[in-house]
């Protein structure tokens, strides 16, 4: 496709473009950093690369502050947008992922990370190069089942409300629908990889639920039998269960800290609610005995079964429970039970390993230091302090198939399913909790079971009706912090997403 531009359509181009990398240099960022984004600008392909090549003094960049080159750039990328989207569709990509790249470039110093306006800058040229255009480009349906207007709003919304990415994966009685919003990563200008991988925190213990209930039903581990038989070396008091574990009644300290009505805060180990002190420990080892030794040196939070409290070192009991009587590493034993069986291939038990996968969205945590805030990526982190309380990485895709077929009975007996799917009362409105699940009571009536989890810029949601036959599943991305600031927004997105999906039948 043959595409001309009028001398003042370029000139909007570069304005966008170099105006952009402008603006970040006038946060303050490293001089030679933002070299390396005009670079980037000069070397694009297509006709964004031609035009940008030739960079004139046509480009209207008269602003001195931050905020007047705002006021030029900001509506100049809208306006190269739209304009590219109405005469070539592949060139508006090229031109959002050139500037994209470009800004990423100019953000990242050499050494150390950049300030914090770079990166507030950074964001928000990203998120208008996102926004700007069509409408449906910021969503991605699949190809099969009909379109979701009402889906696709509802993400729009949720990336609105501050969260990065979001990619969300429906099936029910209409068919399949998948889509995403927002962005993979600050200082790009795509969205995040529909069934990209992610780490997908606390629904990790549905998956280790499922794994311990699996050997109960091989006779290898008994419900109701105190855990101090199977590991006598830790002195667990007698009267603690296994089913106490899965249920979260046990009492045992949680080794992430502990919250209390009264509001006094007992810390555990570094973790993502400890600011720099997670930043500057997040590659360290944990052992999982070293966890639980930790939390059973601290006191009870209430007699075993007298109560319910959400506790991570229930979880990495359970794993030292499954390696203990399999005699196997607890990856291996999630492969050969779930994950092989199902054909799982996105998801892994990843114990001590830093990495994810790629295809995946990127994960941030904004912290002080010396009275300076930071947001670095931290995509990359060893997740053993947090152990098989939310260790696990995986996809929308996989979360779907895993939920779906627990469910629908093809993981575990009947009795036991039943028994996982009876809820305890958890003094949350509407929400009980039975072993490895939440059930949730649904406006109209009925129940889904679900389990949500997220920590460290990373989340996933995972819903499904106790037939299995409609689940919703989603991944998220975002800046995380100490202080849990979108925490409110994370609980949103959630309700709005069940509503859209379960509310009305």
């Amino acid at each position: 496709m043959s595409v001309t531009l009028t001398d003042r359509e370029r000139a909007t181009l570069r304005t966008a473009a170099y105006g952009a990398v402008s603006l970040i240099a006038a946060t303050g960022a490293a001089h030679s950093a933002v070299a390396h984004g005009s670079l980037a600008l000069a070397s694009a392909t297509g006709l964004v690369g031609h035009v940008l090549a030739a960079r004139s003094a046509d480009m209207e960049l008269t602003g001195k502050t931050v905020a007047e080159l705002a006021d030029q750039v900001f509506p100049a990328l809208s306006a190269a947008v739209n304009l590219l989207e109405s005469k070539d569709a592949a060139e508006a990509e090229n031109f959002r992922g050139t500037v994209g790249r470009a800004v990423g470039a100019a953000a990242r110093p050499r050494r150390g990370e950049p300030g914090p306006a770079t990166v507030e800058m950074a964001r928000k040229i990203t998120v208008a190069l996102a926004g700007a255009g069509s409408a449906d480009r910021r969503t991605e349906p699949a190809a099969a089942g009909p379109d979701r207007p009402g889906l696709r709003k509802a993400l729009e919304e949720i990336v609105a409300s501050g969260l990065t990415g979001i990619t969300v994966r429906v099936h029910d009685e209409r068919g399949e629908w998948a889509g995403s919003a927002g962005l993979a990563e600050l200082g790009g200008s795509v969205p995040p990889p529909i069934d990209g991988h992610v780490r997908i925190g606390s629904n990790t213990k549905t998956f280790t639920a499922t794994l311990v209930l699996q050997l109960v039903g091989a006779g290898r581990i008994g419900l109701d039998v105190p855990v101090g038989e199977y590991l006598p070396e830790f002195g667990f008091d007698a009267r603690i269960t296994v089913r106490m574990l899965l249920q979260h009644t046990s009492g045992l300290f949680n080794f992430t800290g502990e919250y209390y009505d009264d509001g006094t805060v007992v810390a555990g180990i570094p973790c993502t609610i400890s600011g720099k002190a997670w930043v500057d420990n997040r590659f360290h080892s944990y052992e999982p005995e070293e966890l639980v030794r930790l939390a059973l040196s601290k006191p009870a939070r209430f007699e075993p079964g007298a109560g319910w409290s959400y506790s991570n070192t229930n979880y990495v009991v359970a794993r030292l429970l499954v390696e203990k009587v399999t005699g196997r590493p607890v990856a291996q034993e999630m492969q050969r039970l779930i994950l092989g069986p199902l054909g799982l291939t996105g998801t892994i038990a990843p114990t001590t390993q830093t990495g994810v996968p790629e295809p995946h969205a990127h994960a941030y945590y904004r912290y002080e230091d010396a009275g300076e805030e930071l947001t670095i990526d931290v995509t990359e982190h060893n997740p053993s302090w947090i152990s098989s309380g939310g260790d696990m990485i995986s996809t929308a895709r996989d979360l779907h198939l895993f939920i779906s077929a627990l469910n629908s009975g093809k993981l575990l007996p009947a009795d036991l399913l039943a028994e996982m799917r009876a809820p305890r009362p958890t003094g949350i409105p509407g929400m009980g909790y039975g072993l490895g699940v939440f059930v949730q009571d649904i406006a109209g009536g009925g129940t889904v079971v679900t389990h949500n989890g997220g920590a460290g810029g990373h989340a996933a949601l995972m819903y499904s009706t106790p037939d299995g036959s409609k689940t919703l599943t989603a991944t998220l991305n975002y800046v995380d912090d100490a202080a849990l600031s979108l925490s409110a927004q994370f609980q949103q997105a959630t309700q709005r997403l069940v509503g859209e999906v379960f509310g009305a039948e």
